[in-house]
């Protein structure tokens, strides 16, 4: 880096640079580090919560079983929640891995790497600056803001931190590029970060716009038209990796895209300049924070449009007036729009408005902006630089301050629902969530309540529909259940559950055959799910049909080989089948062996089919011992201890037990 350019990148202070003041940088890193700790340390007495965990961590097989190298090619191979982030899956996996599903473990690995990227915003800001406590204040409020807890708190937001680390690594790489530029090994550490990051989280297309923005400041190699063109041909790379990732985030999201394509262009524009404004003074004025905002019924008012473009047109116009004498006032304005185009909402995915976590790194921008702006005006004034420092402690103690008070808010589901009722009002999804939270805890007409208030906001509400018809079967109510069920499925036909929960509806009230037709209805929608195989196997052993019925407990096995309702009922029926076609002693032995040992060994229904699979096989002490260790643990006077007491007298006579009527 020249000496000119050198001095153009100081432009922020250098009074701030002095040794004294670097040898504070290591005290400033630590203060970064005990905040967040002080702040989301409660994180780890946390629970999952209903909202997103359980598809990102605690429910897929692949995620749920921790790391391995069929998972990893799982992860890059499949999209998981709508998305393709291959690399945030696999951090998944890791810490289902290390943690299981204690979700302290997967909390602390979030509060690590945010953290992580607050300590490396601090070192990068001081590396292009200089300026030690200008980059402290503006790394202290990134770390602090009560905007960043949604994506700490929120274990499925973990690929906003994820990115947010390999966004730093990215611009630490190219600094050094920078100071090198003929290093070609240089540029592609930036390129792999910047891939890395790309396979946390999509929304980093946006960073070679970034890249440019420092550039120009503070970097100062934007010193003509000519240059510009040079840089811009320097990021043609990054741009293609970019562009390469929005192609795969269009394909992985479509189905997401495809629920919001009812909103009208015109209105996706109206709402997303509103967002602009709503961010920056959610920036300002941190409160009624929530985890979900609702989009407004048609489209935003006229003069909220009309206000947000006079705005948003008088902000841009200040950054270019005063770009001469405070160039970071333009960087930072155009780093926070550009960052934000991919989740403004032109290109709607979800039902969303706008959302708290889109803001972990854009907004760094309009931070970084107002730090020297006001640093450069205090500068010369010691009084000033006094009154300055304190407003500054004081806005990182608030801000601390609120940002635990909001980061309490997700202990738990019922606390986090019902706090962002407060926050947004009319908001179906929460009445919704909130629900089957409810439902989870028993609360079966406190759910039924929560479902009617999502459904009388929102009609067309389809899961709404679905999940009354779940509480209203559960209050032994089944033709108003099955009545809710197939309204979900005329308002949308395309999703697989109402049609699932349906035919158990049906086989419950004796309609056997319309549910196997329920059944395969769903698995035309989705053939992937491994539990609608398993009902349709249930419900066609329970009608005779054993061949059929086998077929459907293997492909429920390919698909979720740790089902264990799947490796009993298989085992149990190839254990005692007669015909040679459809018995098969040995697989369900070791069916029968996995789905005990997954039970612990103490499960009666369990050891009940390993003794008969131990029978059909000739081990009949064995089959003798695991029926007297199943009757231990089974209730006196059920039809299981009754059967088990009948089937010893064959295995002490060394006889199978065989023609037994299928589960």
């Amino acid at each position: 880096m020249s000496s000119k350019t050198r001095k153009r990148a100081r432009t922020a202070g250098s009074r701030n640079a002095g040794s004294p003041a670097r040898g504070g940088l290591f005290g400033i890193g630590f203060l970064l580090v005990v905040l967040v700790f002080a702040i989301y340390g409660q994180t780890l007495g946390h629970p999952f919560v209903n909202y997103d965990d359980p598809s990102y961590v605690v429910d897929p097989p692949m995620v749920a079983k921790g790391l391995s190298l069929a998972g990893i090619g799982w992860a890059f191979t499949h999209v998981h929640s709508s998305n393709w982030h291959p690399l945030t899956t696999i951090v998944d996996m890791l810490d289902c891995q290390l943690f299981g599903q204690w979700a302290g473990g997967h909390h602390l690995v979030s509060v690590l790497l945010h953290a992580a990227c607050a300590v490396l915003l601090l070192l990068l800001l001081v590396e292009m600056t200089g300026a030690v406590w200008r980059s402290g204040f503006a790394a202290a409020v990134f770390a602090v803001h009560p905007l960043r807890v949604e994506s700490v708190a929120w274990v499925a937001e973990l690929k906003d931190v994820l990115s947010g680390l390999f966004f730093m690594l990215t611009l630490r790489a190219y600094l050094r590029y920078v100071r090198q530029p003929d290093a070609r090994r240089r540029y592609m550490i930036v390129v792999l970060w910047m891939v890395l990051g790309l396979m946390s989280k999509p929304m980093l297309v946006t960073l070679p716009f970034v890249l440019l923005l420092l550039d120009y400041w503070p970097l100062g190699r934007v010193e003509s038209r000519s240059r510009l063109r040079a840089l811009v041909r320097e990021k043609l790379p990054l741009m293609g990796v970019a562009v390469l990732s929005c192609v795969a985030t269009i394909l992985a999201q479509n189905q997401a895209i495809q629920l919001a394509s009812p909103i009208p262009f015109p209105q996706r524009i109206g709402n997303a300049l509103v967002a602009y404004v709503v961010y920056l003074w959610k920036l300002i004025v941190p409160m009624n924070l929530a985890v979900l905002y609702p989009l407004p019924r048609g489209e935003p008012a006229r003069w909220e449009v009309v206000g947000a473009i006079l705005l948003l047109a008088a902000l841009s116009a200040g950054a270019w007036i005063f770009r001469k004498r405070h160039p970071y006032l333009l960087m930072g304005w155009l780093w926070y729009l550009g960052m934000l185009v991919p989740v403004i909402g032109l290109l709607q995915v979800g039902l969303q408005a706008y959302a708290d976590r889109y803001t972990y790194l854009p907004e760094l921008g309009i931070c970084i902006g107002i730090t020297w702006l006001g640093a450069d005006w205090a500068e010369n004034s010691a009084e000033r630089r006094a009154g300055l420092g304190t407003v500054a402690a004081l806005i990182v103690c608030g801000l601390t301050v609120a940002a635990c008070l909001q980061c309490g808010y997700w202990r738990d589901s019922e606390t986090l629902w019902m706090h962002t009722l407060e926050c947004t009002g009319e908001n179906s999804v929460a009445h919704n969530s909130l629900g089957t939270y409810l439902l989870g805890q028993r609360r079966v007409d406190e759910a039924a309540e929560q479902y009617r208030a999502a459904i009388a906001i929102d009609p067309n509400y389809a899961e709404a529909h679905d999940n009354l018809g779940i509480v209203l079967c559960q209050q032994g109510r089944p033709g108003e259940g099955i009545a809710e069920y197939r309204e979900s499925i005329r308002i949308d036909p395309s999703v697989s559950t109402p049609y699932d929960n349906l035919a158990n509806a049906l086989y419950r009230g004796g309609a056997k055959e319309a549910a196997v037709t329920e059944y395969q209805a769903a698995l035309k929608i989705d053939p992937g799910k491994a539990g609608i195989h398993y009902n349709l196997a249930v419900t066609l052993s329970g009608m005779g049909h054993i061949d059929e019925a086998i077929a459907q407990y293997r492909q429920a096995l390919r698909l979720e080989p740790g089902n264990v309702g799947a490796q009993n009922n298989l085992a149990y029926i190839l254990a005692s089948e007669t015909r040679p076609s459809a018995g098969d002693a040995a697989t369900a032995l070791d069916l029968a062996e996995k789905a005990n040992q997954a039970t612990g060994n103490k499960n009666p229904v369990m050891l009940h089919t390993l003794a008969l699979a131990l029978a059909a096989n000739g081990r009949f002490p064995e089959a003798v011992r695991m029926a007297q260790q199943a009757l231990e643990f089974a209730a006196p006077d059920t039809p299981l201890a009754m059967t088990l007491r009948r089937e010893l007298d064959f295995y002490n006579a060394g006889k199978p037990v065989q023609a037994v009527e299928s589960r």
